[in-house]
Parts: structure tokens; C-alpha cells; sequence
């Protein structure tokens, strides 16, 4: 017999994938397309253009986990497609975060019994952390204050101007005033004997930031409770305090455990913790625990049955992965408290080997403290010629991210470029870092300055008063200039 076809010509089986039809015209972006393609196609073109994305282990912008063990990765990939909220469907599951809550509650020294069972919640990152938290002070506040007939209307926190941006979205939208203690230069973060200044009968909470997301710096949090223990005593309220350690939470335990910041303080109610960051595991999984069961309004709670028995829940959310709780657990387990302890002294010791080569060259000032976070926020000393910006810009050509970024008001013509220590950020890496940094110094060195020399300027006299363009004005230009642009690029920002 002879054969006459060997396959059709719209077989595209037998081509290669880049053979192929669908590799050869562009697919619509905004409409879904008309017709359905090869599996192999569809992979093959999301890879491609996935491929343009930074790597996450070089984005030393993210305070988020970006490696895990592979036996992690298969505990996870095989609870992909579970409903956490369906307990009664997955009870195990539930167990798993009712053990993270409970271990979590300990680790920050809440006042539990032998048999007493914790009050916290798994929550979307730190940022549903802290909206569920705020909501828990807003009621108990608004609860007080019908109770003695006064006006519950217009409820407030105290905060640094160095929160996170979660902050704001509470304040916004949940109609809460947000007071913010402003920074000053070398100090950026909340001072606390301004904040207490700001507390009033309106206050709902004083919010205290373990490990800043600026410069990593743990704020006072003992001094905290002191002095507003002592304005409560005066006024007869009860201002509390919640700790946002979405940063700090899994790093003062083991690197600073004498350090009293948590539950050892009374009027602390609350704290949040990310557990896609020190914690160890992927985005997005935060924590939220409280003192005690009063700390947490009973109407915030609801309670449904339609999944197939009672099950209460407090969250913004419905439905949610069960992956990250699972990962939670199996990291909390497999490193126990002496693997977290050796990851974050790595960590703070692989900082300290990156600020000194910074501090080698002779380029930079440190802004970051010591203690804290273990990151390196830098500025550059001479700014006269280039910025802080172009650094940044620079270093993603090695591949780098690192972010460039002005302080809050009223610190915001210091520019700073920020280095974040995760667990996969190897001595190596930091050696590396550093001679690319000295590259990219030596790049900038070599081209002309961007910032022009203004008439007027470097000795000449009117009325024989030299006239001298004010340093800082200039800064603040020049460090505006390039945030805009960065922002319009999307390359960096703060997170």
C-alpha cells in the first residue's frame, strides 16, 4: 500500500511546540481568545514571557520567603486544591493552624494556663492581620463608650509615620483618624513619649512597629507601655497597645530574647505577625493573636453551619489556600526553636558582612541599626554627583533588586537604598553584592554629573553675602525627580 499522507497539514501534533501555529501570531491580551490551544502552547507561551520577571532570590527589595525545602514544596503542591474555610471537610487542616496558633501565642509569652487554648487566626499576610486587630480595638473602644453614653464617632490610633501602608487602608477604610508621629533625621521611627502625647480619649490603640519596614529598627515598645500605663492612671482610661511584628515577630525570640516587647507587657492586646516572612514560608500567610479571649469582641465572630457543622470565623476572607498554614507547621516542627534561632543569627551575621563592605568603601552612611531587622539601609555621603536612584537603577543590570526610597515626612529628603537578609541570602551573595555595588559606584563615577552646577553658585557674591543654592533643596529635587521616575518604570518600591 502506498501512503499518500503522512499527516495532516493541521496536525500540529507532529511540530515542535515553537513549530507551531500558536507561537506564530500574537494572542489577544485583554479578550479571552475564540479558540482553545494545545496545553503545551499555553505553557510554553506564559513561560516565555515569565521569563522577563526579576528573580525572586535576588529581590533583595521583599521581606517575603522566597526559597523552602522541596519536602515543603510537596506538602504544599498536594493541599493546592483544599478550602481551609471547609473545616469540617478538612479538620486536620484546622488542627494544623489551631497548633501554629497556639505555638506562635507561647513564643510571644501570652499569659496561658497549662490546659488554656490561645485566641488568634490565620489571616492573608500581616495585612489582614492588622485589619481584623484594629477592628477587635474600634469595638471594645465603641462598646466602653456607649456603655458610659459619650460619643463613639470618631476613634483613633497612634502611630509612627514609618507603617506600613496597611495602616492607611485600616484608617481609610473603616473611618478611623490616623495620628502619626512624624520622623525626624536619625531618628525614623515612632518616638514614644510623642505618641503618648497624642493619645486621647478617642484612642482605640497605640500601634508600636517591631522592625521598621525603613531601616529594620525595633521601636521601644517597653517605654511604650510605661509611659502610657502612667497617662492612663492620670486620665482613668485604658489606651492599649497592639505590636505590629509582621517583621520582628520570628527574629527578637531568638536573637533578642530578653528584649520585652510582647505579651510580658499588660497593655499589650494584640500582635500580628507575617509568617511569609520570617516565619519562613511563602506568600501570603500572617498571624494574629491575642491576649485573651476578652481581647476579642464575641459579634466579631461569626458562626455558620452550611459546610456541614458550626464553625466560627473571623476573617475578611472566606475562602483561602490551606498550603501556607500547612507550610506554617511543617516549618515551625522541622526547625523547632534552635533551627530558627541558627537561621536568623545567619541572617544578622550576613548583614553585618555586607554593612562593613558598604562601610569600606567609603561611599555611604548606614542608616539601619545594628539590632533589629536584618537588613542594611544606606545612603550615599556625596550626593552632589549622583543619587541614590541611579544606584539602584544600576545594580539591576547585575541583576539586583534593590530598592531606592525617601523617608516619611518630615524626614523625606533622606534617600535610602535598602537591603533585606532573607535565610537564602548565602555569605557569598553578600560578597557579591558588595563588588557590584563598588562596579556600579565606579560606573557613575565615570559619566557626567546629573545634577547641573547652578549660576550663582561656588563663590559668587552679591552685596558680598556669598550666594550658596541650599544643599537640601537640592537633594529634595534631585531625589523627587528619580522617584517619579522609578515609580513610572515599576521597577522598585517598599514593601
Amino acid at each position: 500500500m502506498v501512503l499518500s499522507k503522512t499527516s495532516s497539514e493541521s496536525d500540529d501534533s507532529v511540530h515542535s511546540t515553537f513549530g507551531s501555529r500558536y507561537v506564530r501570531t500574537a494572542l489577544p491580551r485583554f479578550r479571552m481568545p475564540e479558540n482553545s490551544i494545545p496545553k503545551e502552547a499555553a505553557y510554553q507561551i506564559i513561560n516565555d514571557e515569565l521569563m522577563l520577571d526579576g528573580n525572586p532570590r535576588l529581590n533583595l527589595a521583599s521581606f517575603v520567603t522566597t526559597w523552602m525545602e522541596p519536602e515543603c514544596d510537596k506538602l504544599m503542591m498536594a493541599a493546592i486544591n483544599k478550602n481551609y474555610v471547609d473545616m469540617d471537610e478538612y479538620p486536620v487542616t484546622t488542627e494544623l493552624q489551631n497548633r501554629c496558633v497556639n505555638m506562635i501565642a507561647h513564643l510571644f509569652n501570652a499569659p496561658l494556663g497549662e490546659s488554656e487554648t490561645a485566641v488568634g487566626v490565620g489571616t492573608v499576610g500581616s495585612s489582614e492581620a492588622i485589619m481584623l486587630a484594629g477592628l477587635a480595638f474600634k469595638r471594645r473602644w465603641q462598646n466602653k463608650r456607649k456603655a458610659e453614653g459619650k460619643p463613639y464617632d470618631k476613634p483613633n490610633i497612634v502611630t509612627g509615620a514609618n507603617v506600613q501602608v496597611c495602616w492607611e487602608k485600616f484608617a481609610r477604610y473603616f473611618e478611623v483618624e490616623l495620628k502619626e508621629v512624624k520622623l525626624r533625621d536619625g531618628y525614623y521611627v515612632m518616638d514614644p513619649e510623642k505618641a503618648v502625647e497624642l493619645v486621647d480619649e478617642n484612642t482605640i490603640c497605640v500601634a508600636a512597629i517591631l522592625g521598621s519596614t525603613l531601616n529594620g529598627e525595633f521601636e521601644d515598645v517597653r517605654l511604650l507601655n510605661d509611659l502610657l500605663a502612667k497617662k492612663n492612671k492620670q486620665t482613668g482610661w485604658d489606651t492599649p497597645i497592639h505590636v505590629d511584628a509582621a517583621s520582628g515577630g520570628f527574629i527578637a525570640p531568638f536573637l533578642y530574647p530578653d528584649l520585652e516587647w510582647d505579651f510580658r507587657l499588660p497593655l499589650v492586646k494584640s500582635i500580628n505577625v507575617s509568617g511569609h516572612k520570617y516565619g519562613l514560608v511563602y506568600a501570603g500567610i500572617g498571624w494574629v493573636i491575642w491576649r485573651s479571649k476578652e481581647d476579642l469582641p464575641e459579634e466579631l465572630i461569626f458562626h455558620i453551619n452550611y459546610l456541614g457543622a458550626d464553625q466560627p470565623t473571623f476573617t475578611l476572607n472566606f475562602s483561602k489556600g490551606s498550603s501556607q498554614v500547612i507550610a506554617q507547621y511543617y516549618q515551625l516542627i522541622r526547625l523547632g526553636f534552635e533551627g530558627y534561632k541558627n537561621i536568623m543569627e545567619n541572617c544578622q551575621e550576613n548583614a553585618m558582612v555586607l554593612k562593613r563592605g558598604l562601610e569600606n568603601t567609603g561611599k555611604f552612611d548606614i542608616i539601619s541599626k545594628d539590632n533589629g531587622v536584618p537588613l542594611v539601609a544606606f545612603s550615599l555621603k556625596d550626593r552632589s554627583r549622583h543619587d541614590e536612584f541611579e544606584v539602584s537603577d544600576y545594580l539591576r543590570r547585575f541583576g539586583w533588586i534593590v530598592p531606592a526610597y525617601t523617608m516619611p515626612p518630615d524626614a523625606q529628603h533622606i534617600t535610602v537604598l535598602r537591603v533585606v537578609i532573607r535565610e537564602d541570602f548565602s555569605r557569598t551573595l553578600a560578597e557579591r553584592l558588595v563588588l557590584d555595588v563598588v562596579k556600579v559606584l565606579r560606573e557613575l563615577d565615570a559619566l557626567p554629573s546629573k545634577l547641573l552646577t547652578p549660576a550663582g553658585i561656588n563663590g559668587t557674591k552679591e552685596n558680598g553675602t556669598a550666594i550658596k543654592k541650599h544643599m537640601l533643596e537640592t537633594q529634595r529635587s534631585v531625589a523627587d525627580a528619580w522617584k517619579k521616575f522609578v515609580m513610572a518604570k515599576k521597577t522598585n518600591g517598599v514593601c
